[in-house]
C-alpha cells in the first residue's frame, strides 16, 4: 500500500512484459498516452470510461516522490466525482473556503472562494499530489476490473517518435529491450520537461521570472495554533523570505513556501540546516520533522498549439504557470475535461475531425487566462521596479483599512474552471434575462436537487436542460443523443437553480456538452434551434 508518509514512491504498476512485445509486427492503438501523472491518467479514466481502447506508457512504475502540486480545486474534484474517484478524494483531503493575507504582522484582509451555499464540493481541497494520482489509479483498476479497455504500462519509455499523416509510431524501452507500437492519436501528458514535445521540436513561448521560491513540506509535533487556511505573508517580520505562504495538508503535514530571491546558492539553500533556519525564524519553539523540499521557479509559458497532427498536448506538458493560484494541475485536468468527449466523439465517428481544433482553441484561451492571472501575482509578488514596490506597498498599507484596496492585493488569484467565451462550439446566447454566469461557453455551476445535486444528474452526456419549459425525452441529430433533464423551480427551495440559470427569465432550455460547459440556452424549446445548436457543439457547423 502507499505510504502515509508520501516521501517514497509507490509502484502502482510495476513493470510486466506486454504482449505486443513478443510481436514481430507493431500493435496499432486508437490512443496512447505518454506520461502516468495525474493528466495523462485522468486521461486514461476519461476515455476508458467511454469504451475507448486506450495505452498509457508511462517510463516510471507509480507514483512519484513529493508532494508537489496541493491545491486541487472545485472544478478538479466535480471532474473526479464523473470518473468515480472524487470521494476518497475529498475524505482524505484537507477542506478550506478561507484564505488570509498579512503585511508584515498586520492582516490587511481575507477572503472566502466558495461564500455561498449550494455546492456539493468546497472551493479548494488540499491533498498531496501522490495521494490524487493513488486514488485515481485506485479508479483505474476498479475500471479495468469490469472491463474498461485501459492498459498501464511502467517501465516504458518511449525513445522516438514518428508522426505519420494517419498515425503514429512510437519505439519503446523497457528492461527487456526496444519494441515498437502504432497509434491513431497520441497525447503527450509527461510533464513540464515533456520528452515527446522536445522529440517533436516543439517548444514554450512565455516568461521566466528571476526569483526563487524554496518549499519545505514539514510535519509538526504537538499542538500548533494555525488553521486550516490559506495564509500568505508579504515580507514577513520573522525575515526568513520577501514573502512566505502556509498551508496545512493531511497527514498533519504543512506546506511552507519562502520566496528567496534570484540570485541565490539553490545548492546552499537546499541543505537542511540552511531550511530549518528560515522554518524555525517563522516557527519559532514549534517541533517539527522534514519530509520534503524543493526550489523552484516562476515560468508563465506554452506551446504555440496544443495540437501537432495527429499528437495532441495536455498539462504541464503545453503549458506552465506560477503554482502561486494553484492553476498548475487544475487547468491540466481542465485539458483533459475539453479534450476527452472530443476525441472520443472523433473516435466513434460521430464527429469531424476538425473538432480537435476546438480543444486547441479553447483550452489555449484558457491557458492565455492563466497565464495572464499568473503573471499578474507574479508580478505584484515580486516588484519588477521601485515604482512597482512602491505601487505594491501602498496597496497593503491601505487595505487594513479601506475596502476599495483589497481587490488590488494580489497573492494568487486561485482556480477557478474557464468560460469559453467566443468558441466556435457555441450558440448565440437566445435567454433574455438569463444569468451572465450559465452564458454559452460556461461551466455549469452547481445547485442543490433535494439529496442530490445538479451535476451528478448532467452526468458526462449531452444533456437538454429544460427548466419550467416542455421538451422531449431526448433528442437525437446526426448520431449524437441529447438527453432532457427536466427541472422545475417549484422543487428549488433555495433559489440556487433559479439564481444560477434562470435570472430574469421565467423558463429555459440548456444545452449542455459532455463537460459540463454551455453549448446554448434558449426561452423555449425550439426543435430546429436545438438540432443546429448540437451539430454546432459538435463542429459539424461553423458559426456564423
Amino acid at each position: 500500500m502507499f505510504d502515509d508518509r508520501y516521501t517514497l514512491a509507490y509502484r502502482a504498476y510495476p513493470y510486466e512484459k506486454s504482449p505486443d512485445q513478443a510481436l514481430d509486427q507493431a500493435v496499432r492503438h486508437p490512443v496512447v498516452v505518454m506520461g502516468g501523472g495525474p493528466i495523462g491518467i485522468a486521461t486514461a479514466l476519461d476515455l476508458g470510461r467511454q469504451g475507448i481502447p486506450v495505452l498509457v506508457l508511462d517510463d516510471h512504475e507509480g507514483v512519484g516522490m513529493g508532494s508537489r502540486a496541493i491545491c486541487f480545486a472545485k472544478r478538479s474534484l466535480e471532474v473526479a466525482d464523473r470518473y468515480g474517484c472524487a470521494a476518497p478524494m475529498l475524505e482524505k483531503g484537507i477542506v478550506w473556503n478561507l484564505g488570509k493575507v498579512f503585511h508584515r504582522d498586520d492582516k490587511v484582509f481575507e477572503f472566502n472562494l466558495l461564500p455561498e451555499e449550494g455546492h456539493q464540493y468546497p472551493a479548494f481541497i488540499n491533498l498531496q499530489q501522490p495521494y490524487f494520482e493513488q486514488f485515481q489509479i485506485e479508479r483505474l483498476r476498479a475500471l479495468q476490473a469490469k472491463g474498461a479497455p485501459i492498459q498501464l504500462r511502467g517501465k516504458n519509455r518511449v525513445d522516438t517518435v514518428e508522426v505519420k499523416d494517419d498515425h503514429v509510431v512510437l519505439t519503446v524501452t523497457t528492461p527487456d529491450g526496444p519494441y515498437t507500437v502504432e497509434a491513431d492519436w497520441l497525447i503527450g501528458c509527461d510533464g513540464a520537461n515533456s520528452a515527446l514535445r522536445q522529440m517533436l521540436g516543439l517548444d514554450f513561448t512565455g516568461r521566466v521570472f528571476k526569483d526563487s521560491f524554496l518549499i519545505a513540506d514539514i510535519r509538526m509535533k504537538g499542538e500548533v495554533d494555525f488553521p486550516t487556511e490559506r495564509w500568505f505573508w508579504f515580507e514577513p517580520s520573522h525575515g526568513s523570505g520577501a514573502s512566505a505562504l502556509l498551508h496545512k495538508q493531511p497527514d498533519d503535514v504543512w506546506r511552507v513556501d519562502f520566496q528567496i530571491g534570484w540570485d541565490v546558492d539553490r545548492k546552499e539553500e537546499m541543505k537542511e540546516e540552511n531550511i530549518r533556519r528560515r522554518l524555525d525564524a517563522m516557527l519559532g519553539g514549534v517541533e517539527y520533522e522534514m519530509v520534503w523540499s524543493s526550489i523552484y521557479t516562476f515560468q508563465c509559458k506554452r506551446m504555440e498549439s496544443f495540437r501537432s497532427g495527429r499528437v495532441l498536448f495536455a498539462g504541464d506538458a503545453a503549458h506552465q504557470v506560477s503554482p502561486f493560484g494553484a492553476r498548475g494541475a487544475n487547468s491540466g485536468i481542465q485539458d483533459v475535461d475539453n479534450l476527452g468527449w472530443k476525441l472520443g466523439l472523433v473516435i466513434r465517428g460521430k464527429a469531424p475531425e476538425s473538432l480537435l481544433d476546438s480543444y486547441d482553441e479553447e483550452r489555449i484561451h484558457g491557458a492565455d487566462e492563466n497565464i495572464l492571472n499568473s503573471t499578474r501575482s507574479t508580478d505584484f509578488i515580486t516588484p519588477k521596479s521601485e515604482i512597482s514596490r512602491i505601487f505594491r506597498d501602498a496597496v497593503l498599507g491601505l487595505s487594513g483599512k479601506y475596502e476599495f484596496a483589497r481587490p488590488m492585493v494580489n497573492s494568487g488569484r486561485l482556480s477557478v474552471p474557464c468560460t469559453y467565451d467566443g468558441s466556435p462550439l457555441n450558440t448565440a446566447d437566445a435567454l433574455d434575462g438569463g444569468p451572465d454566469r450559465t452564458r454559452p461557453g460556461s461551466p455549469c455551476p452547481d445547485a442543490p436537487m433535494g439529496d442530490d445535486f445538479l451535476l451528478r444528474q448532467l452526468g458526462d452526456d449531452f444533456i437538454l436542460l429544460s427548466i419550467d419549459a416542455d421538451a422531449p425525452e431526448m433528442v437525437e441529430e446526426d448520431g449524437i443523443t441529447a438527453r432532457r433533464l427536466a427541472l422545475s423551480v417549484a422543487d428549488d427551495p433555495t433559489g440556487a437553480l433559479r439564481d444560477r440559470y434562470l435570472g430574469e427569465a421565467g423558463k429555459a432550455v440548456y444545452l449542455i456538452r459532455p463537460d459540463q460547459h454551455v453549448a446554448a440556452r434558449f426561452d423555449s424549446f425550439d426543435e430546429p434551434r436545438i438540432r443546429a445548436a448540437i451539430r454546432r457543439a459538435t463542429g459539424k457547423e461553423i458559426a456564423q
